[in-house]
This record gives C-alpha cells, sequence and structure tokens, in this order.
C-alpha cells in the first residue's frame, strides 16, 4: 500500500492526477499517516476524522491549497516544516485535500 502512494503522489505532481478521487484519496491518506507527526494528530478535519487540538480546526480555517503547501513547506507556529520529509507531489495532494474537504 505505501507503494502505491508513493508512486500516486509522484505521478499526482503540481495539478491534480487523471483521477481527482485517486488524488484526494492519496491526501487523505498522508494526512492520516504520511508525515511524522500526522497531520491528523494536531488538526481537526472532518473527513479525516481527526480532532487533533493543537493546529487550527480545519474545517473552519477553509485554507486554500496554496496556503496549506506554504504551510507544510515552511512550517507556521509550532507546526514544523515538512519539506524535507514529504516531496512536492505528497505536499501537494495534502493540500489538494485539505482544501477540497475543507468547503474551500
Amino acid at each position: 500500500m505505501r507503494s502505491l502512494l508513493i508512486g500516486l503522489c509522484v505521478a499526482a505532481g503540481p495539478a491534480f492526477a487523471a483521477d481527482p478521487a485517486a488524488d484526494l484519496a492519496v491526501g487523505k491518506a498522508l494526512f492520516l499517516k504520511g508525515a511524522t507527526p500526522a497531520c491528523a494528530v494536531c488538526h481537526t478535519l472532518k473527513d479525516a476524522a481527526s480532532a487533533g487540538e493543537v493546529g487550527p480546526v480545519l474545517d473552519e480555517l477553509k485554507p486554500s491549497a496554496d496556503r496549506v503547501a506554504a504551510a507544510l513547506r515552511n512550517g507556521v507556529g509550532m507546526m514544523p516544516s515538512y519539506k524535507g520529509q514529504l516531496t512536492d507531489a505528497q505536499i501537494m495532494a495534502i493540500a489538494r485535500y485539505v482544501a477540497a474537504v475543507s468547503g474551500r
């Protein structure tokens, strides 16, 4: 499964993959378990059934994909940078997922 996720993320690139639903599924999987610490540990996001209490509630913030990607690359406040841990394609998959399901 992990190699499938990595392959899909690399194929996704900066734009949506040929199958946007698959791209969002990859973003969700990465949000839940693809980074250390996982996004779901700190952030509340209804679609991911996460109830983190450290970072902002993403359903209320409704960040754009660009804003999420920037936060993942650079870190924000207590949130670390994931630039050395995730590929750009993986960062974009998470960013598109969060933006899409938070109602952006």
